[in-house]
């Protein structure tokens, strides 16, 4: 079974894989507009990855030690995530000359999917390895 912190260590080598592949497609291609607004949202995405990160090893280690955890928002940083993505949205429509707000949306996505596609992983290779 896979802990924690090698799934976010995980994560976090495929986000800066994502973003050297987004940083090379700026440096090299015509693109440039919409792969900066792919490397701010990933920047900004990777943020948050790492907030929630440290949010729920702080979590897991209240629970591990038995004290009693309230389930609200702020445990994992919903509000300062969301805050943090509104800001972004919100400079990207200000400097809509030098980014696309599209590529900035599809890189904030980027951490749900990276975090989408590496639970499917590790079911193929869990399910793999009980057969």
């Amino acid at each position: 079974m896979i802990t924690v912190q090698q799934l976010v260590t995980r994560q976090k080598k495929y986000m800066f894989y994502l973003l050297a592949l987004f940083v090379l497609g700026w440096g090299f291609t015509s693109y440039q507009r919409e792969f900066l607004g792919l490397i701010l949202g990933t920047i900004v995405s990777f943020f948050s990855l790492r907030l929630v990160a440290f949010k729920i090893d702080k979590l897991l280690d209240r629970v591990i030690e038995g004290e009693k955890v309230k389930a609200r928002p702020k445990v994992v940083s919903t509000y300062t995530r969301l805050a943090l993505f509104g800001l972004l949205i919100l400079l990207a429509i200000r400097y809509e000359n030098m980014m696309e707000v599209w590529g900035l949306a599809v890189g904030l996505l980027t951490g749900y999917f990276v975090m989408i596609i590496d639970y499917v992983y590790i079911q193929y290779i869990s399910n793999r390895e009980e057969r």
